[in-house]
């Protein structure tokens, strides 16, 4: 087992095993006017869910795959994300230790869950348990999905920025579809971390939609993922 995989334990809400990944993050890849906009006062913490059995590509991980500009699926999800949220987590299997480095090396905190039951929700709520306890003064959450690398840097950061200003839950929309990234308000954080199984957050969705704000955005890659080999572009 790789060496960066032996750093002590940190036990999260779920009694999910987690361990912080040790090499030190590179200077992420960053637009600078999105993080100019953001303002030295947002709070918000980025999640980036990289954890997934990619079951239905077949037998090789697609988070790895390379895009047309030879950049991995996962990396250029992770670089939209930090680029409009300097400060994000992402949570990998523990199998997939060549992603948690590609993953460190665009500047997030890379943390492994070895719990048996790897579904979305599991590592939701490990990664929201951790990112809670990592930083206390957080307003929120952006959830991201890795397989998703089409959101583009400023969806992102709008989602930010309504959970900064106070909105409880937020989601963009294409032309009347919802989509990718959602936010949610640091009050959530124990029905986020209490989550269990394969619906993600759909269930808090569907118990607060009252809380919901959305926004609507010219950006398609909000419901765009890779979840076929099809779905790659130029295949």
């Amino acid at each position: 087992m790789d060496e960066w995989f032996k750093s002590p334990p940190w036990k999260g809400g779920t009694g999910a095993t987690l361990s912080r990944v040790r090499i030190p993050p590179s200077p992420p890849v960053v637009f600078p006017s999105i993080i100019a906009n953001l303002g030295d006062k947002l709070n918000v913490i980025g999640i980036l869910l990289a954890a997934g059995h990619s079951r239905r590509f077949g037998s090789v991980n697609k988070l790895t795959q390379a895009l047309p500009d030879g950049i991995p699926v996962a990396v250029k999800a992770a670089q939209h994300l930090v680029a409009a949220m300097p400060d994000s987590i992402a949570i990998i299997r523990p199998e997939h230790a060549e992603l948690g480095r590609l993953l460190a090396d665009q500047g997030l905190q890379v943390i492994v869950c070895t719990e048996q039951e790897q579904e979305m929700a599991d590592s939701l709520s490990a990664a929201v348990s951790f990112a809670s306890e990592t930083y206390p003064q957080a307003q929120g959450f952006v959830i991201a999905l890795a397989d998703m690398p089409f959101i583009q840097p400023g969806t992102i950061a709008q989602v930010a920025r309504q959970i900064s200003a106070g909105d409880a839950i937020v989601m963009p929309s294409y032309q009347g579809r919802r989509g990718h990234p959602v936010g949610f308000a640091v009050r959530f954080v124990k029905e986020l971390a209490s989550l269990r199984g394969d619906s993600g957050a759909r269930s808090i969705l569907e118990r607060y939609p009252a809380e919901l704000t959305v926004f609507e955005c010219g950006d398609a890659g909000i419901l765009r993922d890779i979840d076929m080999p099809a779905d790659l572009p130029n295949r």
